[in-house]
């Protein structure tokens, strides 16, 4: 095989993949916290047998988020909450605590503050949040502290991480380097923070993928059709 065909190869694979995330973030443009997802290419250079030249080849080497502040949707809800500012809610998830934008929280049976899937929301103290079921009215305050009927409950858990951060779904990340509590943020009640994808950003990126890969397809078929040509000269000699 040539190596224009392992490079024009190498390309299409990486455009698919790059296509994988525009579309996921198309998909997720009114998702509640979702933060935009871009691929990360790395390039590597190969060494040809001459030493004269080389040949370039790319691959996914990761992602990056950007974590801009998406706009605030009021709700009214009284659980629904949302951050201003820096900070993620922290989750108590079965592979262990996540971070998330994501604050459309609700009351488990037990009274328990826990999220859309059922995961404990965490205090700032690392456990879980308990309401009364008694209470009437339940009131969040601007940096996290809950109270139900006038009485001081607990405080949502407020955290950034150190380090960097691994997108573990769609709205769960998880911070290998571990986290501390956030001081400049804001929390909002009856609020939901939405997704801070730009679908016509999306579609213009899907747009320019796409035809990218048509370019390539083409420069695929052009050189299959000049080796199976070499091919049929060398045989009629």
């Amino acid at each position: 095989m040539s190596n224009a065909i392992y490079a024009t190869l190498a390309r299409q694979h990486g455009l698919m993949q790059e296509m994988q995330v525009v579309s996921n973030n198309l998909a997720n443009s009114s998702t509640t916290g979702y933060k935009t997802d871009r691929a990360i290419f790395a390039e590597f250079l190969v060494g040809s047998d001459s030493g004269n030249t080389s040949l370039s080849m790319g691959s996914l080497a990761g992602h990056a988020f950007e974590m801009e502040q998406g706009g605030l949707k009021a709700t009214g809800g009284q659980f629904d909450v949302a951050v201003q500012g820096n900070g993620f809610f922290s989750i108590e998830t079965p592979q262990g605590p996540r971070l998330t934008r994501a604050g459309h929280f609700q009351l488990s049976a037990d009274g328990t503050l826990v999220d859309m899937i059922g995961n404990s929301v965490l205090g700032v103290g690392g456990g879980p949040i308990q309401i009364p079921p008694e209470a009437t009215q339940v009131t969040i305050s601007a940096d996290g502290t809950i109270s139900a009927d006038g009485e001081l409950i607990e405080q949502i858990g407020v955290v950034l991480p150190d380090g960097e951060l691994m997108r573990d779904s769609n709205t769960y990340f998880s911070a290998p380097g571990g986290y501390g509590n956030a001081t400049d943020f804001s929390v909002v009640q009856g609020a939901l923070e939405q997704s801070n994808v730009s679908p016509v950003l999306e579609v213009a990126r899907m747009i320019e993928v796409q035809r990218a890969y048509e370019a390539g397809q083409t420069i695929l078929e052009r050189e299959d059709q000049r080796i199976g040509q070499v091919i049929s000269t060398i045989r009629e000699r």
